[in-house]
């Protein structure tokens, strides 16, 4: 059985943390040859499903030493049938690795968590796509169809929520919200921002958040913001009821644009204490975002100072 799904904790005031860039850091820092960024392939050998516990055992420990919530997000955000299909995976097969990659949570959570830190256990869609550029837009019916596989393992396995990183695109969300309706799920979307804050369809995030609300009758738990640096969407953010739906951030580490991100050769990381720095006064503006996590380029140093920077922020408001 879910241990949290009927009642989500991070729906409270309580500050939750998430982990940061799991493929960058598989990649550049601990030199895993990810095809297509497909962190769950690690979990068909030893040595790839002792890196993915490491890294979830180090980002949920700052949680733990600061007295926080935390969210284990399963390494599946390439883990749905388009994708698998690439990497030469059966529709059995991929059931199965889904599954694996809930349970490794569900395990970790077992070993980790404490009073003052729950953990839930969150199921990971990406997009149909590719994360920055909505080529090929399916409608809401088909969005729904298509990811309607992975969710469903998700609710059978016991995970708590579904939550959808890098949406590109409107229909997408609406498709994804509602097949996590039809499997009795709560789930949250994250949209990707480009660096003008808008999506990268050029919808604004108001309208984003308001179209899919209207569609779903208001169905996703909460939104988030991901792939974006802060310096790319602060401006967008205002005290409005549609910013009330925002409750999670994962931001880039770097500055720099997604077409500047493809080309470039080399992992900018950013500045980690600038980057806390920024999501407290986020915090500060807007103090009901109390999910926070990391996206490309971020890894634990960054949500260490993000958790610190938010922890003094909250003590000294």
């Amino acid at each position: 059985m879910a241990k949290y799904r009927s009642r989500l904790p991070q729906l409270g005031d309580k500050l939750f943390l998430t982990d940061a860039g799991i493929e960058t850091t598989l990649i550049f820092h601990e030199g895993f040859d990810l095809p297509y960024f497909a962190a769950f392939d690690l979990l068909n050998t030893g040595q790839g499903r002792e890196a993915l516990q490491r890294y979830f055992r180090q980002h949920a420990g700052i949680a733990v030493r600061n007295g926080a919530g935390f969210i284990l997000e399963s390494a599946t955000w390439r883990a749905s049938p388009d994708w698998g299909l690439k990497l030469g995976y059966t529709p059995e097969r991929l059931a199965e690795i889904n599954r694996q990659a809930v349970r490794m949570l569900i395990d970790l959570r077992r070993e980790m968590e404490t009073p003052a830190s729950p953990m839930v256990v969150s199921g990971c869609v990406g997009p149909r796509g590719d994360g920055y550029d909505p080529k090929a837009v399916m409608t809401a019916e088909e969005a729904e169809a298509y990811h309607a596989f992975q969710i469903g393992i998700f609710a059978d396995a016991n995970a708590d929520q579904v939550t959808a990183i890098t949406m590109t695109n409107v229909g997408e969300a609406v498709g994804v919200t509602r097949a996590a309706q039809a499997a009795g799920m709560p789930v949250a979307i994250s949209f990707t921002l480009e660096t003008d804050g808008r999506l990268p369809t050029g919808q604004s995030l108001k309208d984003a958040v308001e179209q899919v609300d209207a569609a779903t009758g208001g169905a996703p738990v909460y939104y988030m913001i991901n792939c974006a640096h802060p310096s790319h969407f602060q401006d967008v953010l205002e005290a409005a009821a549609w910013m009330r739906r925002v409750r999670g951030l994962r931001a880039n580490a770097s500055k720099r644009s997604h077409a500047e991100l493809d080309s470039a050769p080399d992992l900018d990381d950013g500045d980690p204490v600038e980057l806390g720095a920024d999501y407290a006064r986020l915090r500060s503006d807007f103090p009901w975002i109390n999910v926070l996590g990391g996206c490309c380029g971020t890894d634990h140093r960054h949500i260490e100072r993000i958790c610190g920077a938010c922890v003094e922020e909250a003590r000294v408001a």
